[in-house]
């Protein structure tokens, strides 16, 4: 078989849903996200990733080296960008096929609402990384894909949920979330009460033998290469979550009350008055044509159904926000929090299936389409402040390390070597806040703030990197008898005059507020 007749034959075999869902998912996420792809802008921690091998099984990702090596370990965005993208279209028409949508419109804004959701826009600002963890997302949706498609499919859906976990935790709770929509619609479709059970049983058995794998593999690896599990975000104690019947308690109502927190006061599902009646109108088209559904099939008439939908509402923040059952100390970041997208992903899939039902359901699906456009691009306007902001906060970092390396070039008894000891922190006194993009970006790790240097390993790796210049900073224990010291309380904090001073051979560095 040539390769043309090869093409032809997979392009009869490829349904023009996933095509449709891909090439919406490249453009449009392409055109919200360009500024990303063609810029060479880091974040706070991307300062010391300009090569990176992303060996971290030490936080239980012991497979992101492998997902992140096909882009090289380097930080190039636009090749990193292009295949996290790719890896996006994938997903899409993934999502495409497991909600069963087959209407053009819904297909389109589906794949705009998963390339646009303010979540994506967090994990470009760790463009280092961001190729290996949309290729967590996508495993995580093939792995409910392939339960639900096939007889045997949770085995390979709990192979791809393993690997997913290998690269990214967080996309547990997309899985997670992704098969309770699944069983939506398995309740809502199938009347045999064996099929349901048995469909139930298999997502279960997907989400064990995942789990189960990823840490076996983890084990394994961490025994190879003679590691531990290290403490931050609270891996090391992932497994179990909880101790005792309080223990877990307190898990889940964490869970809950950060499940509604987040929904309501998070700055990201809805930003404005324009996002928030958007989500409201798709609200009301979904509640609709499920008004529709009810009435149709006469499920107002089962008790059952009244307990199904109960044990369903209750059953969407624990999978929502599984990491926090997973690892109840996580701080939780906006990358991983993507899983918020599938709430009007879902909606929409449904109305572009249920709408039928109802009287007017043309309306409904203007509706929806209208809403579910509104949101894209409120959120492709929300992510675009994020990468001004981090722009903004590129060129105010070069500016101000410019001037302090002067300084320091220029102190009396400098030499190129000299021991440094410094907080980091950039003085507010000195230098006032000026990012005017906190309504917007307050939730959005990475793309706000007015900085890129914390500590003094952020200093030394922007100033090498960007200035190139080689200063040896000594790491913070440095700073321990000095810092309450009358000599360091009674210094300026920079650009003061008095802010520099070289004491038994070591400089040291007074960034901070003068009152602490």
């Amino acid at each position: 078989m040539t390769p043309a007749t090869l093409f032809r034959t997979w392009n009869k075999k490829i349904r023009w849903q996933w095509k449709l869902a891909f090439i919406s998912a490249e453009l449009i996420g392409l055109l919200i996200h360009l500024p990303a792809l063609v810029s060479d802008i880091p974040n706070h921690d991307g300062l010391a990733s300009m090569y990176f091998d992303q060996n971290m099984i030490t936080s239980g990702r012991w497979f992101l080296s492998t997902a992140c090596g096909a882009s090289s370990y380097y930080t190039i965005p636009w090749i990193i960008g292009l295949l996290g993208l790719l890896y996006l279209g994938l997903a899409a028409a993934a999502l495409t096929e497991l909600f069963e949508v087959d209407k053009g419109w819904a297909i389109v804004l589906i794949s705009g609402l998963l390339v646009s959701f303010p979540a994506l826009a967090s994990t470009f600002a760790y463009v280092f990384t961001l190729d290996g963890y949309l290729l967590a997302l996508l495993l995580a949706v093939l792995a409910v894909l392939l339960t639900k498609k096939f007889r045997w499919g949770f085995l390979w859906g709990a192979v791809c949920l393993a690997f997913s976990m290998g690269i990214y935790q967080a996309y547990l709770s997309f899985a997670a979330l992704l098969s309770v929509f699944a069983l939506f619609m398995l309740y809502a479709g199938e009347k045999d009460i064996v099929k349901k059970a048995k469909g139930t049983l298999k997502y279960l058995c997907m989400g064990v033998l995942g789990t189960i794998l990823y840490y076996v593999i983890l084990q394994i690896l961490l025994r190879v290469q003679g590691k531990e599990l290290a403490s931050y975000q609270g891996i090391s104690g992932m497994v179990p979550a909880a101790s005792g019947t309080g223990g877990i308690i307190r898990a889940v109502g964490k869970i809950y009350r950060d499940f509604f927190a987040f929904s309501a006061r998070g700055n990201v599902v809805f930003q404005n008055e324009f996002s928030l009646a958007a989500l409201i109108l798709l609200l009301l088209a979904a509640a609709l044509s499920v008004q529709a559904l009810i009435r149709c099939r006469r499920w107002w008439k089962k008790p059952l159904f009244f307990i199904a939908v109960l044990l369903s509402a209750a059953a969407l923040p624990l999978a929502t926000n599984l990491v926090l059952a997973v690892s109840p100390d996580v701080t939780y970041h906006l990358l991983m929090r993507y899983q918020w997208v599938l709430y009007p992903i879902g909606l929409i899939a449904f109305v572009s299936r249920r709408a039928c039902l109802a009287k007017r359901g043309a309306v409904l699906e203007w509706a929806a389409l209208l809403s579910a456009a509104v949101l894209v691009f409120c959120y492709a306007v929300t992510d675009n402040i994020g990468y001004s902001n981090l722009q903004k906060r590129y060129e105010k970092t070069y500016a101000y390390c410019q001037r302090l390396l002067d300084r320091i070039e220029q102190t009396e008894g400098y030499y190129q070597g000299i021991p440094i000891a410094m907080i980091g922190v950039v003085g507010e006194e000195s230098y006032p806040e000026t990012d005017i993009t906190q309504p917007v970006t307050s939730n959005m790790i990475g793309l706000s703030g007015d900085s890129l240097v914390y500590t003094g390993a952020n200093y030394q790796s922007f100033i090498k990197n960007y200035l190139g210049a080689t200063l040896n900073i000594l790491p913070p224990e440095a700073m321990e008898e000095m810092y309450y010291s009358e000599e360091y309380i009674a210094m300026d904090s920079f650009p003061g005059k008095n802010s520099i001073r070289i004491i038994d051979g070591i400089m040291y560095i007074k960034t901070e507020n003068t009152a602490r």
